[in-house]
Protein backbone atom coordinates (compact mmCIF):
# COMPACT_ATOMS: atom_id res chain seq x y z
CA UNK A 1 0.00 0.00 0.00
CA UNK A 2 1.14 3.45 -0.83
CA UNK A 3 1.18 6.43 1.51
CA UNK A 4 0.06 9.57 1.04
CA UNK A 5 3.71 10.75 1.30
CA UNK A 6 5.40 8.57 -1.04
CA UNK A 7 2.63 9.25 -3.44
CA UNK A 8 3.36 13.33 -3.16
CA UNK A 9 7.58 12.16 -3.24
CA UNK A 10 6.40 10.58 -6.86
CA UNK A 11 4.46 12.93 -8.23
CA UNK A 12 7.18 15.47 -7.50
CA UNK A 13 9.85 12.93 -8.92
CA UNK A 14 8.27 13.21 -11.86
CA UNK A 15 7.09 17.00 -12.00
CA UNK A 16 11.41 17.69 -11.70
CA UNK A 17 12.02 15.26 -13.91
CA UNK A 18 9.52 16.78 -16.57
CA UNK A 19 11.21 20.51 -15.95
CA UNK A 20 14.86 18.84 -16.26
CA UNK A 21 14.04 17.34 -19.65
CA UNK A 22 12.65 20.77 -20.76
CA UNK A 23 15.73 22.77 -19.85
CA UNK A 24 17.87 20.36 -21.14
CA UNK A 25 16.21 20.81 -24.94
CA UNK A 26 15.69 24.41 -24.06
CA UNK A 27 20.09 23.89 -23.62
CA UNK A 28 20.40 21.49 -26.33
CA UNK A 29 18.53 23.84 -29.30
CA UNK A 30 20.54 27.16 -27.67
CA UNK A 31 23.37 24.96 -28.37
CA UNK A 32 22.22 23.92 -31.74
CA UNK A 33 22.03 27.43 -32.59
CA UNK A 34 25.43 28.98 -31.43
CA UNK A 35 26.74 26.26 -33.67
CA UNK A 36 24.81 26.86 -36.44
CA UNK A 37 26.35 30.19 -36.13
CA UNK A 38 29.49 28.92 -35.80
CA UNK A 39 29.24 26.96 -39.14
CA UNK A 40 27.75 29.45 -40.94
CA UNK A 41 30.68 32.44 -39.98
CA UNK A 42 33.40 29.74 -40.30
CA UNK A 43 31.56 28.94 -43.99
CA UNK A 44 35.17 30.51 -45.93
CA UNK A 45 37.10 28.37 -43.51
CA UNK A 46 35.65 24.93 -44.22
CA UNK A 47 35.63 25.12 -47.78
CA UNK A 48 39.40 26.34 -47.04
CA UNK A 49 39.80 22.94 -45.04
CA UNK A 50 38.24 20.82 -47.34
CA UNK A 51 39.85 22.40 -50.19
CA UNK A 52 43.19 21.21 -48.77
CA UNK A 53 42.04 17.99 -47.91
CA UNK A 54 41.10 17.63 -44.89
CA UNK A 55 38.51 14.53 -44.14
CA UNK A 56 35.11 15.73 -43.35
CA UNK A 57 35.07 13.20 -40.47
CA UNK A 58 38.13 15.37 -38.96
CA UNK A 59 35.73 18.80 -40.03
CA UNK A 60 32.52 16.68 -38.31
CA UNK A 61 35.11 15.91 -35.29
CA UNK A 62 36.36 19.82 -34.84
CA UNK A 63 32.96 20.72 -35.04
CA UNK A 64 30.84 18.15 -32.43
CA UNK A 65 34.12 18.97 -30.01
CA UNK A 66 33.31 21.93 -29.62
CA UNK A 67 29.70 21.75 -28.60
CA UNK A 68 30.92 19.17 -26.22
CA UNK A 69 33.53 22.04 -25.04
CA UNK A 70 30.48 24.43 -24.96
CA UNK A 71 28.27 22.20 -23.32
CA UNK A 72 30.53 20.60 -20.75
CA UNK A 73 31.49 24.37 -19.69
CA UNK A 74 27.87 24.99 -19.12
CA UNK A 75 27.28 21.91 -16.94
CA UNK A 76 30.58 23.02 -14.95
CA UNK A 77 28.95 26.52 -14.18
CA UNK A 78 26.18 24.78 -13.17
CA UNK A 79 27.62 22.76 -10.97
CA UNK A 80 29.59 25.63 -9.47
CA UNK A 81 26.05 27.74 -8.77
CA UNK A 82 24.88 24.55 -6.95
CA UNK A 83 27.66 24.10 -5.02
CA UNK A 84 27.40 27.85 -4.07
CA UNK A 85 24.10 28.21 -3.34
CA UNK A 86 24.51 24.76 -1.20
CA UNK A 87 26.99 26.36 0.95
CA UNK A 88 25.29 29.33 1.71
CA UNK A 89 22.20 27.34 2.48
CA UNK A 90 24.30 25.61 4.74
CA UNK A 91 25.75 28.74 6.14
CA UNK A 92 22.14 29.89 7.18
CA UNK A 93 21.17 26.74 8.21
CA UNK A 94 23.63 24.47 10.10
CA UNK A 95 21.46 21.19 10.32
CA UNK A 96 20.61 20.64 6.89
CA UNK A 97 22.82 17.59 5.78
CA UNK A 98 23.31 18.84 1.79
CA UNK A 99 25.71 17.50 -0.22
CA UNK A 100 25.35 15.57 -3.79
CA UNK A 101 26.55 12.33 -3.98
CA UNK A 102 29.66 11.90 -6.34
CA UNK A 103 27.27 9.90 -9.33
CA UNK A 104 24.71 12.53 -9.55
CA UNK A 105 27.80 14.89 -10.27
CA UNK A 106 29.23 12.67 -12.96
CA UNK A 107 25.84 12.29 -14.25
CA UNK A 108 25.29 16.02 -14.58
CA UNK A 109 28.90 16.06 -16.51
CA UNK A 110 27.75 12.82 -18.26
CA UNK A 111 24.31 14.42 -19.46
CA UNK A 112 25.93 17.65 -20.43
CA UNK A 113 28.37 15.92 -22.79
CA UNK A 114 24.98 13.94 -24.03
CA UNK A 115 23.43 17.24 -24.67
CA UNK A 116 26.17 18.63 -26.36
CA UNK A 117 26.90 15.70 -28.69
CA UNK A 118 23.16 15.27 -29.68
CA UNK A 119 22.50 18.75 -30.19
CA UNK A 120 26.08 19.61 -32.08
CA UNK A 121 25.77 16.74 -34.44
CA UNK A 122 23.28 19.00 -37.24
CA UNK A 123 25.56 21.51 -37.11
CA UNK A 124 28.47 19.37 -37.68
CA UNK A 125 26.97 17.38 -40.74
CA UNK A 126 25.87 20.68 -42.11
CA UNK A 127 29.65 21.99 -42.07
CA UNK A 128 31.03 18.52 -43.49
CA UNK A 129 28.19 18.78 -46.23
CA UNK A 130 29.49 22.23 -48.05
CA UNK A 131 30.84 22.38 -51.43
CA UNK A 132 34.18 23.69 -51.08
CA UNK A 133 33.93 25.88 -54.24
CA UNK A 134 30.60 27.58 -52.82
CA UNK A 135 31.96 27.70 -49.24
CA UNK A 136 34.94 29.77 -50.56
CA UNK A 137 32.95 32.04 -52.66
CA UNK A 138 31.12 32.97 -49.19
CA UNK A 139 27.69 31.83 -50.54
Amino acid sequence: MVTTFQSIMRTLTAALAGIAAISLTVAGIGIMNVMLVSVSERTEEIGLLKAVGVQPRQILAAFITEAILLSTAGGVLGLVAGWITVRIIVGFFPMVPASPPDWAVAAALAISVGVGTLFGALPARRATRLDPVAALAGR
